[in-house]
């Protein structure tokens, strides 16, 4: 069935031959669509572009997925500003969920952050959920600009083209300008209407079902987004240049209480490449981190697992100085700070100023600056300061004490390890609040909470590590703890989807980081969101699951599982110049793509999939694992290494191994190495891409990847 559908029902009513938004809505269901798809949709709207009115087909996927086509034929050139089809529900929803926030009119979501795209409105009392979400296929590089909105306020959403630019860091907002020549221009997209309470529950596992089979199996198939090459390739490369090529300015080896020890300093970047012939600069302040992102103490297991694979002593060795280094960290009555670090000073050279190190003798301890207390203006901003001002982060000391355990079970019985790990535990403990949760920040002096993020999702890891204190010392208290706030986050958190923590607010998208802690934006109805608290929550749900084998538990990880996966790339956009498949964005105000937190999450995936038996979820843990060395600069990754040497020509041989951290952090791509970064973190990056795929070869066999369908 063809129609020729114009802007609004007022336009239609005047024009006879047009049929109805109810005519539309009716062949649905002559076409054998749900009869749902009448009962929950008041109407869609689709504008004429210029003066040409849209040629207009649809297809039944399935009962409840329909598919709808749309095309014009321009015979002359036109500037259009926006074009939209817009589709309203008749129900209230109580739901809301968008890949991306728009917390005004002038907002949109751009097909940069189109990874798994969705916009999803639905109704707990009845049962019904409607989702929107394009025929990424459809999509034109070379044709206008795709883009989405959710708004709740007004019970809408959106599709449609338009220009683009970005708006605080990472938001994007509508630009003027769009010119269309002469010529056909298709859109494509389709509504789902469901009306069963699994679909409310869980208002993602369709989607990205869908998204996979249609694009992701695939990908999958071919191996991508690495092809053949064998994973143990690129962790070769990342050792080699660690430890060799740029081992001058990545290994820090120095004495501390009497004791040899040594770790890969926080960050570097391409002016201290071997190769660069002009004096290098320092990023940041010299420094080696224990903290949930930057975890030499996870890097340094990697190194062990290889180490320990290879028969090499002398990797084995710089493992165990920065196991040596971790266990230095002093303890003031179970608390520790979370990073090491020295002094520094400028250094002129040729007339310019430099930041270099004092070295290691200048050291001091402290704590991450990636928090909400570093700048008393209280304005929303980025406000890094001074790592000796910031107070403990209950999360970064779960991690790093969580990694001791696991170094204990898994590596080698170090008793320290246990030791310190369980002094901790008890001072935790005994800062659960009533409700349940742990506090995001506690002062170095008072050992008191700080009154922000005092409930949040980051209570996730401390569960994980309490769960794990119980595996190592059957002390029922730390699981008892453990499971109260577990229930707390299953009854208070993960229904309305606030995931709130230090990276969602205080990193470099610190959009709403005064304004909206703890508030939804009004217009999406959501809650600014970082993936990296769905993740803990998972993987707290799980570990519940396999310690006490309550289905519940598996269940409702799943659903924070989903949630998660909708932030994973299912596809291969063709306006993107590096491999994207299986990489993870980061939360729904920033715009990064290959995010080095897919190597932490891909074996969490890959258990999930093997306790649900769903093939699926163990596909998508590998691609995530494949993903996590897709920025490496080296001849492998072929379309990475020339993005790499267009940005920076100076890189070569010396400098395999390299690896940002992500891919497109500001927003924007090109062929000219638009998206490429210029520093590496080891331990957020080919450090620990290492260590997870030396994890999941442990875990699962040497041949974990062909054991995976």
């Amino acid at each position: 069935m063809i129609y020729n559908t114009i802007l609004t029902m007022v336009l239609v009513g005047c024009n006879p031959t047009q049929p109805t938004n109810k005519d539309l809505l009716t062949e649905f269901e002559k076409k054998g669509a749900s009869p749902l798809f009448k009962d929950i949709i008041e109407r869609i709207e689709i504008e004429p572009l210029g003066d040409a009115l849209p040629i207009t087909s649809l297809d039944v996927v399935d009962e409840h997925t329909v598919k709808i086509d749309i095309n014009f034929e321009l015979d002359h050139a036109i500037s259009q500003d926006d074009w939209k089809v817009s589709i309203r529900p008749s129900f209230q929803p109580d739901f809301h969920w968008s890949p991306h926030l728009t917390p005004t009119d002038d907002h949109i979501i751009p097909q940069h952050v189109f990874r798994a795209p969705a916009l999803i409105m639905s109704e707990k009392a009845n049962n019904i959920r409607l989702v929107v979400f394009p025929e990424l296929s459809a999509i034109d590089p070379s044709g206008p600009e795709w883009y989405m909105d959710l708004d709740a306020q007004n019970n809408e959403m959106v599709l449609g083209w338009t220009s683009s630019k970005i708006r605080e860091h990472v938001l994007y907002v509508k630009e003027k300008g769009t010119d269309y020549r002469p010529g056909a221009y298709h859109f494509s997209f389709y509504i789902r209407a469901t009306g069963t309470p699994a679909e409310v529950k869980n208002p993602w596992r369709d989607v990205l079902a869908f998204y996979w089979k249609k694009f992701g199996e695939p990908l999958h198939e071919k191996k991508e987004p690495l092809g053949t090459t064998a994973l143990e390739t690129y962790v070769d490369h990342a050792y080699r240049w660690a430890f060799e090529d740029w081992k001058d300015v990545v290994w820090q080896e120095f004495e501390l209480n009497n004791k040899k020890v040594g770790a890969a300093t926080f960050i570097v970047n391409v002016s201290q490449s071997p190769n660069y012939k002009k004096p290098p600069f320092e990023r940041e302040f010299k420094s080696i981190w224990n903290q949930a992102w930057f975890s030499s103490l996870r890097s340094a297991s990697g190194l062990f697992r290889y180490a320990k694979r290879h028969h090499d002593q002398k990797l084995m060795e710089k493992a165990l100085m920065t196991k040596e280094l971790s266990l230095l960290f002093p303890q003031n009555n179970g608390f520790f700070p979370s990073i090491i670090a020295t002094e520094m000073k400028d250094t002129v050279i040729e007339g310019n100023a430099f930041r270099r190190s004092k070295s290691w003798d200048t050291h001091y301890f402290g704590n991450s600056n990636r928090n909400p207390f570093m700048n008393p203006t209280q304005a929303e901003g980025v406000h890094w300061g001074s790592p000796k001002e910031a107070p403990y982060h209950i999360l970064d000391m779960s991690w790093t004490a969580n990694q001791m355990l696991l170094w204990f079970m898994e590596l080698e019985k170090d008793q320290r390890l246990l030791d310190y790990a369980i002094r901790y535990a008890d001072r935790l403990v005994q800062l659960q609040d009533k409700e349940g949760y742990f506090p995001g920040w506690i002062s170095e002096q008072t050992h008191e909470p700080m009154g922000i993020l005092d409930q949040s999702p980051e209570s996730a890891m401390s569960i994980t590590f309490l769960l794990n204190a119980y595996r190592a010392t059957q002390n029922k208290g730390y699981k008892d703890s453990a499971l109260k706030a577990l229930h707390t986050l299953i009854d208070e958190v993960i229904p309305i989807g606030r995931w709130e923590d230090f990276e969602t607010y205080w990193s470099c998208s610190s959009y709403g980081n005064i304004s909206l802690v703890n508030k939804k934006v009004e217009r999406n109805n959501m809650f600014k969101q970082n993936n990296l608290s769905m993740f803990w929550t998972s993987e707290a749900l799980y570990e519940a699951y396999q310690l006490t084998g309550h289905q519940s538990y598996l269940d409702i990880g799943q659903v924070v599982l989903d949630e998660l996966l909708m932030t994973q790339a299912t596809w291969q956009p063709p306006y993107m110049y590096v491999k994207t498949f299986g990489g993870f964005g980061v939360m729904n105000a920033d715009a990064e793509w290959n995010d080095a937190r897919q190597s932490l999450f891909s074996e969490l995936i890959i258990k999930y999939g093997k306790a649900l038996g769903s093939k699926e979820y163990m596909e998508r843990g590998l691609a995530a694992l494949r993903a996590s060395f897709v920025m490496m600069y080296c001849p492998e990754n072929r379309l990475t290494k020339t993005q790499w040497e267009a940005k920076h020509p100076h890189f070569g041989e010396e400098d395999h191994g390299f690896m940002m951290e992500n891919y497109g952090h500001n927003g924007t791509t090109s062929k000219e190495g638009l998206g490429i970064g210029d520093f590496t973190i080891y331990d957020w990056g080919n450090g620990a891409a290492s260590e997870a795929y030396g994890r999941t070869r442990d875990h699962h066999g040497p041949n974990f990847e062909s054991a995976i369908p």
